[in-house]
């Protein structure tokens, strides 16, 4: 029986032919990811550089699965190396959030050889994303309506908006040149031709609708 001395803990090296095979998994399941983002995106601006990212990230998060699980020395300066790394990046929606640990999760499970529960966890999360958004467009969403509307055309204006759904008013500033009123409202993609309806009306200067991630607090 052969002892297994300190020095082969700091001198176990990786076959080449598995980090290829790793690697290239780990760039298919980086490329679903990127496919589901790109499908389920819902924000305000689609960013293809943080999607791309997502694809390095699973990647790379596999690469180092691979040395910290074949070399202590290695995990042990992998630890040192990221406790002073700081990323400073503002992710400003929270899904990308749950992406970024989606894309860290894969990685994680390539690089330490799941490549089964690598590929079936990504289906499944691929899948369950598709379906909520599929629910999601169907839902009623928030938006804000801005009128910019001259003083004499406010009582029509107020006669129209009481007509919309779930209208809330958020604020209404008193300007020299009219009256600019905010609105906060629910609905649903194809609920929204009625913004034309308001340039009709005489004293009305522009009507902006525009989607926005925060909840409406009932």
């Amino acid at each position: 029986m052969n002892d297994f001395t300190l020095s082969d803990i700091f001198s176990i090296t990786l076959n080449p032919l598995q980090v290829i095979t790793s690697l290239l998994i780990a760039l298919l399941v980086g490329l679903f990811i990127f496919f589901i983002y790109k499908k389920t995106f819902g924000g305000v601006m689609y960013s293809r550089n943080f999607n791309l990212s997502l694809i390095m990230l699973t990647m790379v998060t596999s690469l180092m699965l691979m040395l910290i699980s074949n070399s202590l020395a290695v995990s042990m300066g992998m630890v040192g190396a990221l406790s002073i790394i700081r990323f400073r990046t503002a992710v400003k929606d929270p899904i990308d959030t749950v992406f970024m640990f989606w894309a860290v999760g894969e990685g994680i499970a390539v690089g330490t050889k799941y490549y089964d529960i690598a590929v079936i966890a990504a289906l499944t999360i691929g899948v369950i994303m598709v379906v909520l958004t599929v629910f999601k467009g169907k839902a009623s969403m928030p938006y804000l309506l801005i009128l910019h509307y001259h003083e004499g055309a406010g009582q029509q204006v107020r006669q129209m908006v009481k007509q919309l759904p779930n209208a809330r008013m958020k604020s209404k500033t008193a300007q020299r040149d009219g009256i600019e009123l905010t609105m906060e409202l629910r609905l649903r993609e194809n609920e929204t031709g009625f913004v034309e309806k308001f340039l009709r009306v005489d004293g009305v200067y522009d009507a902006t609708l525009i989607s926005h991630q925060g909840d409406i607090i009932s």
